[in-house]
């Protein structure tokens, strides 16, 4: 079994425009005659590594601790693409995730590479019933307006998976485990998403 760290480390992480960044205060040190070393730490819910659930832009949308386990953790498929994705490109993406070979690889899609997705693609993962969809950008959908593919596929029940880092991950199916915090009545949440690669 191969494990693929897909998570950027927290207090280096790339933030959202307008977002507060990760900050790290030190309560205690042993080089300073503390006790232990102890840590706090203050972040967005949606900086670095992070999922969205559907509360995050549905009023009355699902909640992280109302989301389930079963759906942050199952087969996914790691396809790559660079630019927008259009409805068409998304098409060929659960096409490829169908046909390698488990059932439930095409409802968690994960892109690879510097890719938009675009409103049209939003649609067709959400009539596919895609639960679960993951990219390497700190949103998805364009960064000047995010809005519209947020609403499309939260509506629909899919949650997302956002920065991750798929760099090393070769395309093909994996077993993804992106269970984030939990963090009641909370929009979203930091994660340590991994990939294994079952042999």
């Amino acid at each position: 079994m191969k494990i693929y760290d897909i998570s950027q480390e927290v207090f280096g992480c790339v933030v959202f425009p307008g977002d507060p960044a990760p900050a790290r205060e030190i309560l205690s040190e042993i080089a300073k005659g503390g006790s232990c070393n102890l840590t706090a730490i203050r972040m967005c819910a949606h900086n670095g590594t992070h999922v969205d659930a559907p509360y995050h832009f549905c009023a009355d949308g699902r909640t992280i601790d109302e989301v389930g386990l079963e759906i942050w953790i199952g087969p996914c498929y790691v396809a790559a693409h660079e630019g927008v994705v259009t409805a068409e490109d998304m098409r060929r993406i659960l096409a490829r995730a169908e046909e390698a070979g488990r059932t439930e690889t095409i409802k968690r899609i994960l892109i690879k590479g510097k890719a938009e997705l675009s409103e049209e693609a939003a649609r067709v993962c959400a009539e596919a019933g895609v639960i679960l969809y993951g990219n390497e950008s700190q949103t998805v959908g364009p960064e000047s307006a995010p809005a519209a593919v947020h609403r499309i596929l939260l509506g629909s029940g899919c949650v997302l998976l956002e920065g991750i880092r798929l760099g090393g991950v070769p395309e093909g199916a994996y077993l993804l485990n992106a269970a984030p915090l939990n963090l009641g009545g909370a929009d979203g949440a930091p994660c340590r998403a991994v990939l294994l690669k079952l042999e």
